[in-house]
């Protein structure tokens, strides 16, 4: 499988159960590149709303994806998952904000950053993608 996930400078995802940022340039993007096999957490489901997205919506989406499926997180825990996971994608908002549950799969020394490309968002102006790879 492959993660995708945004996070800030502290890999923080949540605070008080809220997502910490979103931003539509980061949805866009992830639909163009990874959606047509995504795998969401229903928390999620508001973000792809109305989007040509196919995705699979489901509590135990991290356990229904196969080998090939691209799985948003950000309400989950992935640690678990590591030895199943290919390939991670990082939006990073660069920028720190209030966090209490943070992106828990471990990339040093298991996962290599293959790529990175900077851009700006509709609600930030420098946002980061880094692509890391097995």
């Amino acid at each position: 499988m492959h993660i995708i996930a945004a996070v800030d400078d502290s890999m923080g995802l949540l605070f008080n159960n809220r997502r910490q940022s979103k931003d539509s340039e980061v949805i866009r993007r992830i639909i163009k590149e990874y959606g047509t096999n995504l795998y969401i957490h229903p928390f999620s489901a508001d973000l792809f709303e109305g989007s040509e997205a196919v995705l699979t919506c489901d509590e135990n989406f991290l356990e229904k994806a196969g080998e090939d499926a691209y799985c948003f997180v950000e309400n989950v825990s992935v640690k678990s998952f590591v030895d199943s996971v290919q390939s991670v994608v990082l939006y990073k908002w660069n920028r720190a904000y209030p966090g209490d549950f943070f992106f828990d799969l471990p990339l040093e020394g298991v996962f290599t950053v293959t790529k990175q490309t900077d851009f700006i968002g509709t609600s930030h102006d420098d946002i980061t993608q880094e692509v890391y790879t097995r």
